[in-house]
């Protein structure tokens, strides 16, 4: 496990897919690489609701898995934590994560692990977060990620939040979520396979969380509306222009948009706060 420390002098920090060829990159990685930043199923208002509802506040001890390019970390930051630290397995994730700043006495740090073993100590954090990962992972692998936060909490304080993509209604039929699924790793260029609601809830359960919040949004990532919410006029505008100026990275996107959309009705964006279930003695 390596460390970057905050502040340390960045000079190009690269992004993640650098040197591959928009047609074979995963499509976050291209998002990232067309100027992107929230790249969360639900975008930045669920991320907000997720920070909110956390309560996070200047006396939490604060950890990220899967941190990305520093979105939500910005947000978080925001908040003052006492401590805050990224998780990611990417190195040019961990150099834009470890080159993060903040005004006041949070102590910021940037770890390259992986989120199913971080290294972090047992009870350390009283928050742990994770967006848009676990929906990339299998079954054994979403338990591992899962079971580790677990781990990182402390059992009095601790909260966990996720923040991913769900299948619509509860009751979907199997064929149709299979075929959804599908559509969205040919898309994507990433195994895609989001649970429904109450499949997440169950998920957490199993391994030792009790929810006691979850609201879900459109997943409109793509969507004219939701790019500028989420990145602002000019930042979309300059998205825009980039896509139209690389015609292997159009096609990608409107190809993943149209997957998006033709699943409208079953694709949605769910977040989850969670305890940890006392145990009994």
């Amino acid at each position: 496990m390596a460390s970057t420390a905050p502040g340390a002098p960045q000079t190009h920090i690269p992004l993640p897919g650098d040197g591959l060829h928009a047609a074979r990159m995963p499509g976050h990685w291209l998002l990232a690489r067309l100027g992107k930043r929230v790249l969360r199923p639900g975008g930045v208002e669920l991320t907000r609701w997720m920070l909110d509802t956390l309560g996070v506040d200047p006396e939490e001890r604060v950890v990220e898995l899967a941190a990305g390019l520093g979105a939500t970390a910005r947000l978080t930051l925001t908040r003052h934590p006492a401590a805050y630290t990224a998780v990611d397995r990417d190195p040019a994730a961990v150099a834009a994560l470890s080159a993060l700043a903040t005004p006041g006495p949070t102590v910021v740090r940037a770890v390259r692990s992986d989120a199913a073993d971080t290294g972090l100590p047992d009870g350390g954090a009283t928050v742990v977060y994770g967006e848009a990962m676990l929906t990339m992972q299998p079954e054994p692998a979403k338990r591992r990620v899962v079971r580790e936060a677990r781990r990182l909490l402390d059992d009095s304080t601790g909260r966990y939040a996720i923040h991913e993509l769900c299948l619509l209604p509860d009751d979907l039929d199997p064929a149709l979520a299979d075929r959804i699924t599908a559509d969205l790793g040919e898309a994507i260029h990433v195994g895609a396979r989001p649970l429904a609601p109450t499949g997440w809830c169950e998920l957490l359960a199993e391994e030792g969380f009790t929810v006691t919040a979850h609201r879900t949004a459109p997943m409109a990532l793509l969507e004219p509306r939701r790019l500028i919410a989420d990145e602002g006029l000019l930042p979309a505008l300059r998205i825009t222009g980039r896509a139209l100026r690389d015609p292997a990275a159009l096609r990608r996107v409107l190809h993943m948009r149209r997957v998006f959309h033709r699943h409208r009705t079953h694709l949605g964006a769910i977040s989850l706060i969670a305890v940890p279930t006392p145990t009994e003695h």
